[in-house]
């Protein structure tokens, strides 16, 4: 079973290349979204706190140990 830290870093590369085509084939504004994701990872760098990680507790993945 896949735990929160690989679940963690799949959704956000995937979310990340997701915003980059669509930047590209949509519209740069989509690079705000690209932004957005990487402000929430610099910030639950030094908070120790990711809404993602939340919701992936409540969906039963299980913390590396």
């Amino acid at each position: 079973m896949m735990t929160i830290d690989e679940a963690l870093r799949l959704i956000a590369g995937t979310m990340i290349l997701i915003s980059l085509y669509l930047a590209v084939t949509l519209s740069l504004n989509w690079l705000w979204f690209t932004g957005f994701i990487a402000l929430n990872l610099i910030q639950s760098a030094f908070t120790q706190w990711c809404p993602m990680i939340t919701l992936l507790k409540k969906f039963g993945l299980k913390q590396n140990h």
